[in-house]
């Protein structure tokens, strides 16, 4: 999982379920956020993963991970990515 962390483009975001489905684990994206809550490799994007329908999700520190998306240029709410089907990885179609 932490693979498919990795490939997230700069700019872009995907959501705990996207992880799980690429890394061939559909349904297991709460294991997702387990995973990540205590991964602690240097230098992955974790911030780029955020919840279904472009909520921020569980991050730790909401204020760090809409600072660190709003400076890869992401339009960032107090909770949501703006634009979320226009910048979501890897691209599907239409989300909401």
């Amino acid at each position: 999982m932490l693979a498919v962390v990795s490939r997230i483009p700069v700019g872009r975001v995907t959501t705990y379920g996207d992880v799980a489905r690429l890394a061939g684990r559909p349904g297991a994206a709460r294991a997702v956020g387990s995973i990540l809550r205590t991964a602690n490799r240097r230098g992955l994007p974790y911030h780029r993963v955020i919840a279904a329908g472009g909520h921020l999700g569980g991050y730790s520190d909401l204020q760090l991970k809409r600072a660190l998306l709003a400076a890869e240029g992401l339009e960032v709410t107090a909770r949501r990515v703006r634009r979320f089907g226009e910048v979501c990885w890897p691209s599907s179609g239409p989300r909401s």
